[in-house]
């Protein structure tokens, strides 16, 4: 074409079908499927990215950015610690719970690790905490903002998958309640073998508890107003969202003491966050038409069902890769590589499971997988960040501390995987 064609933005005809002759029309590449992807790409950003369901997404990262400068780890800890600090081991549990508090609001593993490593490590570290003991509780209690609600990974393997996303916060509920009372039956244990990794913290009266618990009043409220409104179909989740946002600046200005300078900074940090995970979540759905095209996952459910392997066998082999993943993948990486091939091929294997439940008890185990992968060597995101807090914690000693934990993680995924009535209960109960 001409400068002045270009210019004037008018494409000659003969352009027009010299690439469809050329491309389009080409044998090789109308045989894998390239004009219904390149015709798929047309119209995918922008249904994409106008889904109501995604719109959650920036609310919560919101909220989490709100909910973090409002200061309320420090008397999330403060008050676990009140309540539990004076068992062995018991600075170390107040962590656990702290983190599957403000995991509650925030969202985010590696935030609620970073917030609350500032916050525990140092004190734990003040009582001569075993550092392998410190760094490993702290690393496994960031772990549980992948799976309790609100998690940016549960929402986007929903919106992958096209699975509902109230019932999969209501079907993460129990396994996440059971992940953070793993890891504090895991401390508790550790500290009967091993009594000085974790000494007793102060003695606290009853009034107290009693005052530190009315310190935390404000937080419990917005959790049960978020979630609470979910699971009783009050709210859908993106209304639930926009509630808390409202309730946790009120918090952050009232509390936090939060400026225009810090709310302007938060808005700016979540149109970030937003676009990135925008665009990672159109490159996944253009990689799963892909694999679609290809009939990957087709050949897959062929090749497995003639392999004589029985459908948990197969499963079992799925989260044995999710573990070898999370040796060098982060959790988001590993759902959008992984789900388009291993989705199709779970929902054709025949686990006695409803369809409609099938998808949502698959989507739960996986996340606990990949949680796992959040704190195993030798990557372990969460194990650099708490290390990041204090240079003088050899990374040895760190993943050491990490392992009782895998243990504990290892049991609740057999659980989850031999009962599933622990994932859909709570999804069938409330209906």
């Amino acid at each position: 074409p001409t400068h002045a064609e270009i210019s004037g933005q008018m494409i000659p005809k003969w352009v027009a079908d010299s690439y469809r002759n050329r491309w389009l029309d080409h044998p090789e590449i109308r045989s894998c499927g390239m004009p219904a992807l390149l015709e798929y790409l047309g119209t995918s950003p922008v249904a994409k990215f106008s889904s109501y369901d995604l719109s959650v997404v920036p609310l919560f990262l919101l909220m989490g950015e709100l909910a973090t400068r409002s200061g309320i780890t420090t008397q999330l800890f403060r008050t676990c610690n009140t309540w539990v600090g004076r068992q062995k081991g018991g600075i170390a549990m107040a962590a656990v719970a702290g983190c599957a508090a403000f995991d509650a609001i925030c969202g985010s593993s590696l935030a609620t690790a970073s917030t609350m490593g500032k916050v525990a490590l140092p004190e734990m570290r003040r009582l001569n905490y075993a550092g392998s003991l410190a760094a490993g509780s702290l690393a496994a209690g960031g772990t549980l903002g992948i799976l309790i609600p609100p998690s940016m990974v549960l929402i986007i393997f929903a919106v992958l998958t096209e699975q509902n996303i109230s019932k999969m916060f209501i079907a993460a509920f129990i396994p996440g309640f059971l992940a953070a009372a793993g890891y504090m039956l895991t401390i508790a244990i550790y500290v009967r073998l091993y009594p000085e990794a974790g000494p007793r913290g102060e003695k606290t009266t009853w009034a107290q508890k009693i005052r530190s618990t009315k310190d935390v009043w404000h937080i419990t409220t917005i959790f049960l107003i978020v979630l609470g409104g979910i699971y009783m179909g009050i709210f859908t989740p993106t209304e639930a969202a926009s509630v808390g946002v409202v309730l946790t600046a009120i918090l952050a200005v009232t509390h936090g003491k939060m400026r225009m300078e810090g709310f302007i900074s938060s808005l700016v940090k979540t149109a970030v966050s937003s676009a990135m995970i925008f665009f990672i979540v159109l490159g996944a759905d253009v990689f799963s038409v892909f694999i679609a095209l290809s009939k990957l996952p087709d050949v897959g459910v062929e090749l497995l069902t003639n392999s004589g392997l029985s459908p948990y066998t197969i499963l079992v082999v799925m989260l044995i890769t999710y573990l070898i993943m999370g040796c060098f993948l982060d959790s988001l990486a590993m759902i959008l590589l992984t789900i388009p091939i291993y989705f199709p091929i779970i929902m054709a294997m025949d686990f006695g499971i409803p369809a409609a439940d099938l998808g949502i008890w698959f989507g739960i185990i996986a996340l606990v997988v990949v949680e796992v992968g959040l704190i195993t060597p030798p990557v372990g995101m969460n194990i650099f960040i708490i290390k990041s807090f204090d240079q003088s914690l050899p990374l040895k000693e760190c993943f050491k501390g990490v392992v009782p934990f895998l243990l504990s993680d290892f049991v609740r995924v057999a659980l989850l995987v031999l009962f599933p009535s622990i994932t859909l209960g709570l999804v069938h109960a409330i209906g």
